[in-house]
């Protein structure tokens, strides 16, 4: 209220061209009880106050002790719980200690400084208790273990010629998802320079050889991905009885804004998510079914694509046709459309070529100049920075040739231009509004780490 008065009392400067977008509010049971509890308050309680400072009640903590105020709404900078949390490790006046797992991590201390920002609502008659690291969820490759042995034990088909296609519900709810199985073969990855519209990053052109494997016969809709969204609101609806796996793995925070941008939920593609997001969904999934859900590798996915064909399209070279298998700018009356109505490849997939881009589980490389050499078996190219990945098969907004079987688009920061939020989500490309993705479950269940790979890519937060 204070910085408010001077503000209009100096004469209320708005530069030209800025807008005020409205924030999410910080829940402070669900984001930042944990992390005080966990993390705070074992040194600032009765009995081992460090530095006059006890943080079990709001009052005890918004008092502060000899540092100065624990919390001052509005104020994070004269905030001691925030300006100590954000100091160096080695300063002796202040926290965090020195310890074997570093300080508090940077999205956390963000989360604070939103949180008193937006006024530190602490509920009435919350009190805090210091919890030890050991009641927190397991580590992510703890949890990826636990979720391996579940899988392993759950195997329904060992080999290519057991492999069904298959509805599976999602238990604990009315939503069904299909798969259709993708039989191992070679083919040959990428565009020949006689292809019209071609671009340098479809080459060279390159032998690959691809394992069996089931592949999602439409795009992940909105009744799917919300589920995973809001856990509490579609669990008391739909009945959801998660297990302890499907509990500790990581989902999206609420979004600040409409994530279908009144384009249509119910039998629609969901969009807009990060590649983390999607990757964290086919985990949930996974946790929830027993059975290893990802994201397809950029050679899987060309593969399924082509269906056995060499063409620009999975129908012939023709774009003349193309209104009858895809959605694309010619036709999509500007927004994405309901999954399976155009007509599917010759593998039975659907809307491979238009309606939303699908994400990858590749990092993007600008060519396929190492492997053109060999003919290489299952390759994926791992993840070594947050920029960029690889997106692929064209949109409802894109013209015919983005559409095209060997057709690539690489990630970029620009997806989360417009989300306000400080640090920028991790879950959400509001910019990104032609962005989906579809499942694959190997027949193979795969290693502990590169199941941890598939699932954790490493770069969740922006640098």
């Amino acid at each position: 209220q204070e910085v408010l008065k001077d503000w209009i009392a100096s004469g209320a400067n708005w530069p030209d061209g800025v807008k005020l977008t409205q924030r999410p509010r910080i829940d402070f049971k669900k984001d930042i009880q944990p992390i005080l509890e966990f993390n705070c308050v074992g040194c600032h309680k009765e009995g081992h106050d460090k530095g006059s400072l006890r943080m079990e009640t709001r009052e005890l903590t918004f008092k502060g002790g000899e540092n100065g105020p624990g919390v001052v709404p509005f104020a994070p900078e004269k905030s001691l719980i925030r300006t100590s949390t954000a100091a160096a490790v080695d300063d002796e006046k202040l926290m965090p200690p020195k310890k074997k797992d570093g300080p508090l991590p940077k999205d956390k201390i963000e989360l604070i400084r939103e949180w008193i920002a937006q006024g530190a609502n602490w509920p009435d008659g919350v009190t805090l208790t210091a919890r030890k690291a050991e009641e927190a969820k397991p580590d992510e490759l703890t949890l990826t273990k636990q979720m391996h042995e579940r899988i392993t034990a759950k195997v329904d088909a060992k080999s290519e010629a057991e492999m069904k296609a298959y509805t599976s519900d999602i238990p604990g709810t009315s939503v069904k998802f299909d798969m259709l199985p993708i039989k191992a073969g070679e083919f040959v990855m990428g565009s020949p320079a006689s292809e019209k519209k071609r671009k340098d990053d479809e080459g060279p052109q390159h032998k690959v050889k691809i394992d069996p494997f089931w592949m999602g016969k439409f795009e992940v809709t909105w009744n799917e991905y919300e589920l995973f969204m809001y856990p509490e609101d579609k669990a008391a609806q739909l009945g959801d009885k998660a297990d302890k796996l499907v509990d500790a793995t990581s989902r999206p925070t609420k979004p600040y804004v409409e994530m279908s941008f009144g384009m249509g939920k119910d039998g629609f593609p969901a969009i807009s998510m990060t590649q983390h997001a999607a990757n964290k969904y086919c985990q949930w999934l996974s946790s929830k079914t027993g059975q290893f859900y990802r994201l397809p590798t950029e050679a899987e996915w060309e593969y399924a694509c082509r269906a056995g064909t060499t063409t620009a399209y999975s129908w012939g070279d023709d774009p003349a046709v193309i209104k009858e298998y895809a959605w694309f700018s010619g036709n999509s009356d500007f927004k994405y459309q309901k999954v399976g109505k155009k007509k599917p490849n010759p593998w039975g997939l659907y809307d491979m070529h238009g309606n939303v881009a699908e994400w990858c589980l590749d990092q993007y490389e600008v060519d396929y100049a190492r492997f053109r050499d060999a003919v290489t078996s299952n390759p994926w190219v791992k993840q070594v920075t947050p920029y960029p990945h690889v997106v692929r098969g064209g949109s409802w907004d894109d013209d015919p040739e983005q559409l095209r079987s060997s057709s690539r688009r690489a990630s970029n920061k620009s997806w989360k231009q417009q989300d306000p939020q400080l640090p920028k989500s991790i879950w959400y490309h509001t910019d990104a509004q032609f962005l989906g993705f579809r499942l694959v479950r190997p027949l193979k269940v795969p290693p502990v780490d590169d199941m941890h790979k598939a699932w954790n890519n490493g770069f969740e937060l922006d640098p």
